[in-house]
């Protein structure tokens, strides 16, 4: 995948399914960006949405660097994004449009028509990201069991 067009500093970025190769640069944009936690482990997290073809980590590459990324997958009713990520170097250059560009041709390449992500209540910046895109908030309540 690779998304056509210009950025404010150039080509829109190459648009792909990440390899072993970015795995360090990928952990990096979300440590840089604040969407990791500590309770989270990345290296897990990406095993686990690279395991089967239900799922993937989306990567956008400008000027030899990973740029952004989202981890996409579905669930065979809707499509989840999560993950959405761009280096603080390189936000406000549209690469957070292009990957979930990206993200949204992945699930309706498979046939979904739904998708959903979740935001932290007080991230107020990134809901409002998300609504220039045509996210909705559907006043649901995301419930949530750790059993592993």
């Amino acid at each position: 995948m690779s998304a056509a067009g210009e950025t404010a500093a150039g080509r829109r970025p190459a648009i792909r399914a990440m390899t072993d190769r970015d795995v360090e640069a990928v952990v990096a944009v979300w440590a840089a960006s604040g969407v990791a936690r500590p309770w989270n482990d990345p290296a897990r997290d990406i095993a686990f949405a690279r395991r089967d073809p239900h799922s993937t980590v989306l990567v956008a590459e400008a000027d030899g660097q990973v740029v952004a990324t989202a981890m996409v997958g579905e669930d065979g009713h809707r499509g989840w994004v999560y993950y959405v990520a761009v280096d603080p170097d390189r936000q406000g250059e549209g690469f957070g449009h292009d990957v979930m560009a990206a993200a949204e041709a992945w699930l309706a390449a498979r046939g979904v028509w739904k998708v959903q992500l979740l935001i932290r209540e007080d991230n107020v910046g990134v809901r409002r990201f998300y609504e220039s895109l045509g996210y909705r908030d559907m006043r649901t309540v995301c419930m949530q069991k750790v059993i592993g």
